[in-house]
């Protein structure tokens, strides 16, 4: 048997392997990993044993049983970090390159209602920011469109692939709603009369979504469809269970009305994205079952009266209420700031929560809210080979230093247009002569 050893030593670029050499690879077994599982759990010195695209082994050492000798190729980590792929929820990623520049963004379409747009084939799996984000361990990603009411169906993508369809884990996993905003009183003082046309206003956008739900329903119930609504058409499957329902929305009002209508419509899966207040209501939301994106932890708070570090807490508080949620990290120039959601996660462990918990936001409960948890999002027996290795804890911006990762058990390039930069300019000014002081 033709065996290959490899000793990862510290600082090592695992980049620089031959892409080509891995075809010939039918199974790999890393030893002495410093093992992140994504659901909690952590181990040291464990072997992760890889066959094909599947975990099909992880024990504590490596025993008689398995001997090393039964496996193709091996790699000592060196008690270095073993992580699950990091997941970015809601992103544009792959749907804009330059915000500044209207061409490469692909994200938003014109209309008020349209459940039929398809971020997915609008994915460029070419994007530079792409390889940027998956250079810091982020491999999955839930591309997400903007604009309008109902923006349109999102899907749940590999940061790796030769096209769109290559790339997708779930295509079509959900229709995603913006929910109008409420007037919040204590955002600054108006007249009752201003206060009263918000919340006209906000019950007449309401009724529109639930006016264009109840056709939706209709539409879908209907055995006598004689003309095709492609609107419609794609509401069908967030009645049938299929399809999940993301609501963004932040204030109190509009997440209470989102918990009644999503009882009203029966939906099965409905998804809160944003939910800034969900703190006031967590009895509500633990009964209705429905999880919460929360949104980006570095920012500041919403209103004057908040705690200056209740973003911060956030993610604690929803734990403490026994709320599903995960992080997500929606806002400006969020498609190349996906990279930092490690760090984001790294943050909250500052306000309550441990290690494991905040990676578990970042990996397992995501995946759990997508609904491909039993896959992705933890490094178990039976699930895809998607991870990374890093040189320290990985939520920790100082030491967070990504040296090699799988995705389906294929090994991924870790370059990017920065670390290529870096390396031009360093050779380029290496080589060149010190300059000395002339001498007067």
């Amino acid at each position: 048997m033709n065996k290959t050893i490899l000793t990862l030593l510290i600082g090592f670029g695992f980049s620089s392997l031959s892409f080509h050499a891995q075809k010939e690879q039918k199974s790999i077994l890393f030893i002495n990993a410093h093992l992140h599982k994504g659901n909690g759990e952590v181990m040291q010195g464990a072997a992760v044993g890889i066959v094909g695209s599947k975990i099909e082994l992880i024990k504590s050492s490596v025993s008689d049983k398995q001997k090393v000798e039964d496996w193709d190729t091996i790699i000592d980590l060196k008690n270095q970090h073993m992580y699950p792929g990091l997941v970015a929820p809601n992103s544009t990623l792959g749907l804009t390159e330059v915000d500044a520049v209207r061409s490469t963004r692909d994200f938003d379409e014109v209309g008020t209602f349209n459940p039929h747009i398809r971020a997915l084939i609008a994915y460029n799996v070419e994007s530079e920011i792409i390889a940027t984000v998956r250079s810091n361990g982020v491999l999955i990603s839930q591309i997400t469109p903007r604009g309008g009411v109902i923006t349109g169906t999102s899907s749940v993508m590999h940061l790796d692939g030769w096209n769109w369809e290559d790339a997708a884990i779930r295509e079509d996993d959900g229709v995603h709603v913006n929910w109008p905003d409420f007037f919040r009183p204590n955002r600054g003082a108006v007249s009752a009369a201003d206060e009263d046309k918000r919340k006209e206003s906000y019950e007449s956008k309401k009724k529109e979504i639930r006016r264009f739900f109840t056709e939706s329903k209709a539409y879908s119930e209907s055995k006598k469809i004689t003309k095709t609504d492609l609107r419609y058409a794609a509401m069908k499957d967030c009645f049938e269970g299929s399809k999940r329902v993301f609501f963004h929305a932040n204030e109190l009002q509009q997440l209470l009305d989102i918990i009644d209508f999503s009882k009203e419509f029966g939906l099965k899966f409905p998804v809160i994205i944003g939910g800034y207040d969900a703190y006031l209501i967590l009895p509500q939301l633990r009964d209705s079952k429905i999880p919460v994106m929360l949104p980006r932890v570095h920012s500041l708070p919403e209103s004057e009266n908040d705690p200056v570090d209740l973003p911060y807490r956030l993610p604690q508080l929803l734990k403490e209420g026994e709320v599903k949620f995960c992080l997500q990290n929606e806002g400006d120039m969020e498609a190349m700031n996906a990279r930092n959601i490690a760090f984001l996660a790294g943050h909250t462990t500052g306000y309550g929560l441990t290690e494991e918990e905040a990676l578990r936001a970042i990996t397992l409960s995501s995946c759990e809210i997508l609904g491909i948890d039993q896959e992705y999002g933890s490094i178990e027996v039976g699930k895809q080979a998607t991870f990374f290795v890093s040189k320290g804890p990985a939520l920790d911006m100082r030491t967070n230093e990504v040296l090699m990762g799988m995705m389906d058990g294929k090994w991924i390039n870790l370059n990017d247009r920065q670390k290529d930069l870096y390396k031009k300019y360093s050779n380029k000014y290496e080589n060149q002569p010190k300059m000395t002081k002339e001498k007067k």
